[in-house]
């Protein structure tokens, strides 16, 4: 596994999962543990410190909750309810052709898609590049902008804050290094 799918697996699974779910114990030790950052690839020290402060999976739960599950949630986590959001059977259209594949869930949530970015990575076939362009041109950045900004807005806690600035951070330069890998 890459550097790209380590990021895409962390924060796909950090937004896909309430924070006291049991596959997280481990991502949560390493981050209280201050292990996180020697495994991250990219300059986010100042942004990993600060989530290692606030990472109580406990403490987080109430405000997870709030921002992301249910009807009336405070920042809907799915592409398709957004204005410029593709719509879920679009997606999951999508990542079929690719062969990914997929459970019951809505293919346009924030974490599902950053965890099918890191499956189309890990695929490596000479052509996946084009797929993870084509999944964060068409199906996350046209919206994922203003859905990190109403988390920065409206979460309680300086870990969600904190996420949604580690997330814009490195969903941009993992943009930037698949437009390397497609000069290449």
């Amino acid at each position: 596994m890459n550097e790209f799918s380590i990021i895409c697996r962390i924060l796909g699974s950090l937004y896909n999962r309430q924070p006291q779910d049991p596959l997280l114990v481990p991502l949560f030790t390493m981050l209280r543990e201050g292990k996180l950052q020697q495994h991250w690839p990219l300059e986010q020290d100042e942004l990993l410190i600060r989530l290692q402060e606030n990472s109580d999976p406990q403490a987080l739960a109430g405000d997870y909750n709030a921002l992301f599950v249910g009807s009336d949630c405070k920042v809907p986590p799915y592409g398709s309810h957004w204005d410029n959001g593709p719509q879920e059977s679009d997606v999951r259209g999508f990542l079929q052709s690719r062969g990914m594949p997929l459970g019951e869930g809505p293919a346009d949530h924030i974490g599902a898609l950053l965890l099918a970015a890191s499956w189309l990575e890990d695929q490596s076939a000479a052509d996946e590049v084009q797929a993870q362009v084509t999944l964060f041109d068409e199906y996350l950045l046209p919206w994922v902008g203003q859905f990190l900004g109403k988390v920065e807005a409206h979460a309680t806690t300086a870990f969600y804050r904190t996420l949604a600035a580690l997330s814009r951070e490195a969903i941009q330069a993992m943009r930037d290094e698949l437009e390397e890998e497609g000069d290449v």
